[in-house]
């Protein structure tokens, strides 16, 4: 059974058929999930999702696309939430996105600070965006005193890689390794070691071969580990019974909160 440590369950293209999606999953191959928040919408949408499903929990933290809009309301939104729901395990996912520039990067660099500073006083882990910022954005969680995460959708090089292991952060690792232009990724998973890697969908985005281009979920994450057992060369199961360890120490001090 798997753990995907990175999904957008609220996203509208699950309206449909979220209520019977889930269960099935969960029934069938995912044992845990954390949902990503993104926006101030998005931290009410994961809480309540996070209130019906036991295997469900929720991260909050407001996206470098709308850092443009963000405001100290919205960081102490994030504050109280994360400190009266005991089903937010994280602060995410926050971080640079220097390809779509939806935001002023100066915006976007002052809210990734201030929301790595509210994990640290919070003492919850970080869901790191980092796109086309690969140095910036590893440089200013240097800076700061978090260490302890997940590099989500990793894109970076293998020297990064092993820097962010050092500090003590996990890469998030989802559909992306299993396309053809995937050569970087495929060799940071050979080089990184399995302690340090976690599934994730970032779901309904990014779904694996052989289903690129459909909507995802986290029943899709058996391609993904597939691709990763063959790297490594180990079992599937094994695979998954380490992955979803790193997700358990990373989120829950390595504990299944549903024992």
């Amino acid at each position: 059974m798997f753990f995907d440590t990175h999904a957008h369950y609220d996203d509208p293209r699950f309206d449909s058929d979220r209520h019977t999606l889930l269960p099935k999953i969960h029934a069938d191959c995912v044992d845990l999930i954390v949902n990503s928040g993104e926006s101030r919408k998005a931290v009410h949408a994961g809480v309540a999702l996070a209130h019906q499903y036991p295997f469900l929990y929720t991260a909050v933290g407001i996206h470098p696309h709308y850092a443009k809009d963000m405001t100290e309301e919205d960081l102490e939104l994030l504050r109280s939430t994360a400190l009266t729901e005991d089903k937010v395990v994280a602060i995410g996912e926050i971080g640079l996105d220097y390809h779509y520039d939806n935001s002023p990067r100066r915006l976007q660099r002052y809210w990734f600070d201030e929301q790595l500073g509210l994990a640290e006083q919070l003492n919850l882990p970080v869901i790191i965006h980092s796109r086309e910022a690969a140095q910036e954005c590893f440089d200013m969680i240097a800076q700061s005193k978090v260490r302890q995460g997940v590099i989500h959708c990793y894109s970076g090089s293998v020297e990064m890689a092993k820097q962010y292991v050092e500090m003590g952060f996990y890469l998030g690792i989802g559909g992306v390794l299993t396309y053809n232009n995937a050569k970087k990724l495929v060799e940071v998973v050979q080089q990184i070691d399995l302690s340090r890697l976690v599934l994730e969908t970032d779901c309904p985005y990014l779904a694996p071969v052989p289903c690129r281009g459909q909507r995802n979920d986290s029943s899709l994450l058996k391609y993904v580990a597939e691709k990763m057992a063959a790297i490594k060369g180990l079992s599937i199961e094994e695979i998954a019974a380490q992955t979803k360890q790193n997700g358990l120490d990373l989120f829950f001090g390595g504990k299944n909160p549903l024992s």
